[in-house]
């Protein structure tokens, strides 16, 4: 089951932090849905027949703030999507919150890396499978 239709994030500057989900994103095989003045869309979005997807929304706000314990994850099929998600996130302006490797707490095939965005908003992206 897939619990997320969709999570949103804020910004206080979206033409900051584009490039950066432009890119990161993308080593994941998330479409661009929407880019507007003040939003962005990433993913697939739902409909009446396949209900099985999910978005991320990111939204320019000047109340907008950073919270380390905002946290999202995004699924990956291989480790080396992950590999290449750390390394476009750091060269498109995002910082190391942890580099791509096991997290054997989680479970065994635990594969991870961590980034937070230009803005200072957590997201790592997650390999389930063994190599």
């Amino acid at each position: 089951m897939l619990l997320l239709d969709h999570v949103s994030l804020s910004v206080a500057d979206i033409d900051f932090v584009r490039p950066f989900y432009d890119a990161v994103l993308a080593t994941l095989g998330a479409d661009k849905v929407y880019d507007r003045p003040g939003a962005l869309g990433y993913g697939v979005r739902c409909n009446e027949i396949e209900d099985f997807h999910s978005c991320l929304a990111v939204y320019a706000s000047p109340e907008a703030r950073p919270d380390a314990q905002r946290h999202c994850c995004f699924k990956a099929t291989t480790r080396a999507q992950v590999r290449a998600f750390h390394a476009a996130g750091l060269a498109h302006g995002g910082r190391d919150d942890g580099a791509p490797g096991l997290r054997a707490p989680y479970h065994a095939n635990y594969y991870a890396a961590f980034l937070l965005d230009p803005f200072g908003n957590r997201i790592e992206a997650v390999c389930h499978r063994a190599e």
